[in-house]
């Protein structure tokens, strides 16, 4: 079992490192060397060049800066407004839930993705634009989830003992429903993670992401297609670290699942 952790959790810490360090130092993303035009790997450049002579290494760390920005934005964002939404549809009712309940549904009937992809289009390219994207996208997920949790919540002796006493929504909300739903909505943002790289590499690869010179990694592997026969490292060094990071992503999702679930079964038979 300890691998399931362990692992992951190495490939995601190097991966918030590159990110949060990297720009620290002068790393030369952009910088050019025609000289070097599709160089492979090798001892001077570990991860070889790309067409126009640029460190893929140097690219790859600036790409991992742009995958975290977005992720950890679009999931902070999607998962405060989805959280609040969902909370206060479930809490007020009537109408308002009615009609969160059928934003939802419409939502939902459209592949998160190509409704991404539509939003991005219309916007423009840009990373701030995809980050706005993916939110209108992602937050559907979390409101829904909060929705169904505090439906079940309110009913409980606590949350109606604070009721009795005057106890405002907010408090209520911050108070007794947060901590409850703490633990399916962690589980729930580290998948949504995992789900923002894809989502953002896709977006970059399409042109509407990280536009030149910044670097992304669906960008790299979009200017490495046409290289793939002589410098197939140009595709294969992004892919790879996509693979990893969404890889261990969902590892750490499925065992934080499992241990919140465990968690959650005792003390329900402790209650």
């Amino acid at each position: 079992m300890r691998w399931r952790v362990v692992l992951p959790a190495i490939v995601l810490i190097g991966w918030a490192l590159l990110a949060l360090v990297g720009p620290l130092f002068p790393l030369g993303a952009a910088d050019v060397d025609l000289a070097r035009v599709l160089e492979a790997p090798s001892e001077t450049g570990v991860f070889g060049r790309d067409d126009l002579g640029r460190s893929v290494a140097a690219r790859l760390i600036s790409g991992a800066r742009t995958s975290f920005f977005v992720a950890m934005t679009v999931v902070g964002i999607s998962l405060c407004v989805g959280t609040l939404i969902g909370t206060a549809s479930a809490w007020v009712g009537g109408t308002f839930d009615h009609i969160v309940v059928r934003v939802i549904d419409v939502f939902l009937a459209f592949p998160g993705i190509l409704l991404a992809i539509a939003l991005a289009g219309i916007l423009g390219p840009g990373v701030s634009n995809v980050v706005i994207a993916l939110v209108v996208v992602g937050w559907v997920g979390f409101a829904r989830l909060a929705r169904a949790q505090a439906l079940s919540l309110r009913q409980r002796p606590y949350v109606l003992a604070a009721v009795a006493i005057g106890a405002r929504f907010p408090r209520i909300v911050w108070w007794h429903l947060l901590p409850a739903l703490a633990a399916p909505l962690i589980v729930e943002a580290t998948f949504s993670i995992a789900g923002s790289v894809i989502a953002e590499a896709g977006l970059s690869y399409l042109g509407l992401g990280a536009q030149p010179p910044a670097a992304s990694w669906g960008t790299m592997i979009l200017q490495g297609t046409r290289y793939m026969l002589v410098a197939p490292h140009l595709v294969a060094v992004p892919g790879l670290a996509i693979f990893a990071v969404v890889l261990s992503i969902n590892l750490l999702g499925d065992y934080l699942r499992d241990v919140l679930d465990v968690k959650a079964d005792k003390e329900g038979r402790g209650q």
